[in-house]
C-alpha cells in the first residue's frame, strides 16, 4: 500500500456522503444539529488526530469502536477486516463499552459480508434487532467493516456521523498498514544486511582458509618434487605449525624430526604400548591427541605405514594445525607405500634371480638381472643357507637373515628355499659370524647354518648351494646340531651317498652297521652314536668319554658291546677304516638307513 495518511483523509473530505443510503445528504440543515453534533464532529476530528499519530491496528479499532455510543444511540458489535479476500472477525468491542453484556454475533458473517458487494448495507445478527455494516476505506479500496446495532434505525444525521468515523478509522488503517509494511520491510532489510555481513564475514574466512591450505599443499608438494622423503616431511610441517615435529614408522622408530623436540618425546615407546596407540588411532577419521601430542596416521588401504606427532602439550593446536597435518599424513603414507613397493619388488626380483641361480641361470642374463637389483655378481660368491629349529623361513625369518647378513657387512642375495633362507654371497667360503649375528636376530640359539663351496662363475652356483644343504644337514645331525658347518670340513661325506648310488649305500651301512642298529632299536641303547663319537676323536677315550658324558669305564663296556654285537673287530685296520666310513654315511643320512 504506497499511500499516505493524507491522500486517505483527503479522500474522506472529497466523499463523505454514506455508501448504501445513495447521494441523499441529510436533510437536517448544520443549524438544526445544534451544538450536539457540531461537539461529536469535532470528537471525530480529535480522534482522526489520535488514530493518525502511528497507533497500531487494534488500537485503532478499540478507538473507533469506544467512539460510537458517543456519538449516536449504537452499539458497535464488531471489526471485520479484509485478508486475503476473505473477511475474518478483527476486533470486538470492550465489555465496558458494550455496558457489560458480549456483541452479538451474525448469522454467517462472512456470506453476508462478502455479499454486499464492497458497498456498506444491512446486516443481521442472531439475536435480530437493526443492524449495520459501514465500510472501513482508503484510497486503495476496502479494507473492512465496522458493525453497529441499535433497536431501531438511527436517523440519518446520526448515521452520517457513523461514516464521518469511519472515514479517518479507515485513513488510520490504511497508515497502520503502510507502517507495518515499512517496518517489515526494515526488519528484511536489515536481515539480509545482516546475512550479507554474515556471508561476506564467511567468504573471507574461507579465502584466509582456502589461501592456508594453499599453502599447506604448497609446501607439501615442494617436498615431494625436491624428494625429501620423511626429512623433508617433517621440516614442511614444523613450517607449516610451528610445533615441533616426529616422523616415526609403524613400530615408533624415529624417522625424522623437525623444531625443538624434547628429550622425553623422543624415547621409544613400549611396543604393546605402540601397539594399542596404533590401534585407537585406527579408529579415528582424523589425528588424536595422547599424552601432549596430536599425532596423525599415515595410512595405506586399512593398514597404518607410520605417524606424524606435533608436539603440543598445551594444546594450542587447532583446525589449521589439524588440516596441514592430515594432508602430511597423505604426503607421508605415499612416500612410505611407494618405499615398500619398491622394497617388494627389488625383494621379488632378488628372490626370483636367486631362484633361477640355484637352478643354474644364462650368465648374461643373470649379470643384468643382478645389476638392476644392485648387486655385482662378477667374482667369486658363495651360497650360504641357514634353518633355525621351530622357525618358519616365513619374511620375519628372512628379514632377520638379511639383518644379519647386512651386520656383518656381508653383500649377499637373499631368497628362500623350502624351509631354509638361501643367501648369494660375494667372495669366498668363510665362516663370517652369521650364525652368532642370526641366533641374535631370532632370539633363539637353536639353528644351523652351512656353507658353500666356491663359485668362479655363475654356473657354479647350483653345486654350492647342493654343498651348503649337505653342510646344513651334517650339522643338523651332529652333535651338537647347533652351529655353522662349511662344505670343505665335509670331507668324505661330499662323495658319499649320491642319488646314483644310494642303494649301494644303504647295503653298505646295514653290511657294517645292522647288527648295532637292529641292537639299538630293540634295547634303545646307542651303540651306533657311542661308536660315531669314538671315531670322532680318533679312538682317544678321555675325549670320547667327556663328549659322550660318561665314565670311561662305561666307554669301554660300550665298546666291548660293540664287538660282540658286531662281530667286528676295532683293532683290525679294514674293519675300522669300513666301520667309520659306515658312521660318517649313517651320520650324514640319519636313522632312515
Amino acid at each position: 500500500m504506497s499511500g499516505t495518511a493524507d491522500d486517505a483523509t483527503s479522500a474522506a473530505h472529497r466523499s463523505i456522503a454514506p455508501r448504501g443510503l445513495g447521494s441523499r445528504a441529510p436533510t437536517t440543515a448544520l443549524t438544526d444539529w445544534g451544538r450536539k453534533q457540531s461537539a461529536s464532529l469535532y470528537d471525530v476530528f480529535v480522534l482522526a488526530v489520535t488514530m493518525l499519530d502511528g497507533r497500531p491496528v487494534d488500537e485503532i479499532l478499540r478507538l473507533a469502536m469506544d467512539e460510537v455510543p458517543h456519538l449516536l444511540d449504537c452499539r458497535p458489535e464488531g471489526c471485520y477486516m479484509l485478508r486475503d479476500g476473505r473477511f475474518e472477525l478483527e476486533a470486538t468491542p470492550s465489555t465496558r463499552t458494550l455496558g457489560g453484556r458480549a456483541p452479538r454475533e451474525l448469522t454467517d458473517p462472512v456470506e453476508q459480508l462478502t455479499a454486499l458487494g464492497g458497498e456498506d448495507g444491512a446486516v443481521h445478527f442472531q439475536e435480530g434487532g437493526w443492524g449495520w455494516a459501514v465500510g472501513l476505506r482508503s484510497s486503495g479500496g476496502l479494507l473492512g467493516y465496522l458493525l453497529v446495532s441499535a433497536g431501531k434505525p438511527p436517523p440519518d444525521e446520526d448515521r452520517f456521523l457513523v461514516y464521518a468515523l469511519a472515514q479517518p478509522t479507515g485513513a488510520a488503517l490504511y497508515n497502520a498498514e503502510a507502517r507495518r509494511r515499512d517496518r517489515e520491510y526494515a526488519r528484511q532489510l536489515f536481515r539480509a544486511i545482516e546475512e550479507r555481513d554474515a556471508v561476506n564475514e564467511r567468504l573471507t574466512a574461507l579465502v584466509a582458509e582456502l589461501e592456508e591450505q594453499r599453502t599447506v599443499h604448497d609446501v607439501l608438494a615442494r617436498t615431494s618434487v625436491t624428494d625429501e622423503g620423511e626429512h623433508g616431511i617433517a621440516a614442511a610441517v614444523y613450517e607449516l605449525t610451528g610445533l615441533a615435529t616426529r616422523v616415526e614408522d609403524r613400530f615408533g622408530n624415529l624417522l625424522a624430526r623437525a623444531g625443538p623436540v624434547p628429550p622425553e618425546a623422543d624415547t621409544k615407546p613400549d611396543p604393546l604400548q605402540r601397539e594399542q596407540l596404533m590401534h585407537d588411532a585406527m579408529r579415528e577419521l582424523g589425528p588424536i591427541r595422547h599424552e601432549g601430542r596430536l599425532i596423525g596416521l599415515a595410512r595405506h588401504h586399512g593398514e597404518p605405514l607410520g605417524s606424524i606427532e606435533l608436539i603440543d602439550p598445551d594444546g594450542t593446536a587447532g583446525g589449521a594445525e589439524m588440516f596441514a597435518l592430515e594432508h602430511a599424513c597423505t604426503a607421508l603414507s605415499l612416500e612410505l607405500a611407494h618405499r615398500r613397493s619398491l622394497a617388494e619388488a627389488e625383494l621379488r626380483l632378488r628372490r626370483e634371480l636367486v631362484d633361477d641361480l640355484l637352478t643354474g641361470a644364462d650368465d648374461g642374463g643373470a649379470y643384468a638381472r643382478a645389476e638392476a637389483v644392485g648387486h655385482d655378481l662378477h667374482g667369486p660368491h658363495h651360497v650360504t643357507v641357514a634353518q633355525w629349529r621351530g622357525t618358519a623361513a616365513d619374511d620375519r625369518f628372512l628379514g632377520a637373515v638379511g639383518r644379519a647378513a647386512q651386520g656383518l657387512g656381508l653383500r649377499s642375495l637373499l631368497a628362500r628355499r623350502g624351509d631354509m633362507a638361501v643367501l648369494v654371497v660375494r667372495g669366498e667360503p668363510r665362516d663370517s659370524g652369521l650364525y652368532k649375528a642370526l641366533a641374535d636376530e631370532v632370539g633363539s640359539p637353536h639353528g644351523a647354518v652351512g656353507i658353500g663351496s666356491l663359485c668362479e662363475a655363475v654356473a657354479d652356483i647350483p653345486r654350492s648351494f647342493d654343498q651348503a644343504v649337505r653342510a646344513l644337514a651334517v650339522r643338523r645331525q651332529s652333535h651338537p646340531a647347533d652351529g655353522t658347518t662349511t662344505c670343505e670340513e665335509l670331507g668324505l661325506y661330499r662323495i658319499l651317498a649320491r642319488d646314483k648310488d644310494a642303494g649301494d649305500v644303504t647295503d653298505f651301512v646295514r653290511e657294517w652297521l645292522g647288527a648295532l642298529l637292529d641292537y639299538d632299536d630293540a634295547h634303545g641303547t646307542d651303540l651306533v652314536h657311542t661308536l660315531t663319537r669314538y671315531f670322532d676323536h680318533g679312538g682317544n677315550y678321555d675325549e670320547t668319554a667327556q663328549a659322550l658324558a660318561v665314565h670311561r669305564s662305561t666307554l669301554r663296556y660300550r665298546l666291548q658291546r660293540i664287538r660282540e654285537v658286531s662281530g667286528r673287530r676295532l683293532d683290525e685296520v679294514d674293519s675300522r677304516f669300513n666301520l667309520q666310513v659306515a658312521t660318517r654315511i649313517w651320520k650324514v643320512s640319519g636313522p632312515a638307513l
